[in-house]
């Protein structure tokens, strides 16, 4: 099977073109290219395939096999890799989700692309929808920012948002110094999550700028999560932390994401890269 591993901000994903290749089991796949030390190394699988009511479809894997309905640093490299290897000759395109249809603008340089920014939509805050666990908040609560629950046994204050995918953001004030690997795990699997979550840590160092690690569901901690840093920046406004836009720097990179609150939609621009080509026996 040939692939394409590519990375944003060094979120990384084996891509298959599914125009030319033909993918049964994704699932075990996934499994089996994202090992690092016997399959090629990723945070999990994604196919580039057609669609019906988009220019293309994207269908993610994380690296346990589990399915996902959306990755902003997955889908900027398929914005990439769609173009530059021929798919399209077109600069803003549409594409496919679980989490609905995706608008992305490329930015070509020397024939290729360099950077793009994706329209990934409204936030979704509405607490079934995230989903968190309803029931137990107080009645009439319309969505979950800065509320307290309980993660091994110490209370973190949460601000919940799907960004087609649910993520728990929680403001810390270091980053680096932050017991991710003993600490997310415990988010991931919390009874208020019924879908598992990915959860962020997010250090504000100023209105405009803030630092983030992440641990994403099925993936643990990742250089980089598009639909998190997004969902992380909306929970920064709606705590009164930041302006509008605002860079965020992740261990892979920076990216620059934008809430225009009067379109209610969430804009993120970062980077995208090829890393090789290649072909496995599965």
């Amino acid at each position: 099977m040939k692939f394409t591993k590519m990375e944003g901000l060094g979120n990384d994903y084996v891509y298959i073109n599914c125009f030319e290749e033909k993918v049964e089991n994704p699932s075990e796949i996934s499994v089996k290219v994202s090992d690092r030390h016997f399959g090629i190394g990723s945070d999990g699988l994604i196919l580039i395939k057609p669609s019906e009511i988009a220019d293309f479809t994207m269908e993610m894997y994380n690296a346990d096999g589990s399915q996902s309905e959306m990755c902003g640093n997955g889908i900027r490299c398929v914005g990439k890799y769609v173009y530059d290897y021929g798919l399209t000759d077109k600069e803003d395109i549409t594409v496919e989700t679980l989490a609905g249809i995706k608008y992305l603008k490329l930015f070509v340089k020397d024939g290729k692309v360099e950077k793009v920014t994706v329209n990934m939509g409204a936030p979704i805050l509405e607490p079934k929808e995230v989903p968190v666990l309803a029931e137990a908040l107080p009645e009439g609560m319309d969505k979950v920012v800065d509320y307290p629950i309980n993660v091994g046994g110490k209370e973190y204050r949460t601000t919940c948002v799907s960004m087609g995918n649910p993520h728990s953001v929680v403001f810390v004030e270091d980053t680096d110094t932050f017991p991710l690997e003993e600490v997310g795990p415990l988010f991931e699997n919390n009874e208020f999550f019924p879908r598992r979550v990915n959860a962020e840590f997010v250090q504000i160092v100023d209105r405009t700028y803030a630092k983030m690690r992440v641990w994403e569901r099925g993936s643990g901690e990742t250089l980089a999560c598009g639909t998190g840093t997004c969902a992380s920046v909306v929970a920064a406004i709606l705590n009164g932390l930041t302006e509008d836009e605002v860079t965020v720097r992740l261990l892979g990179g920076e990216l620059v994401i934008r809430w225009d609150r009067d379109e209610n939609v969430v804009y993120m621009t970062g980077p995208a890269r090829v890393v090789f080509d290649g072909e496995i026996e599965l």
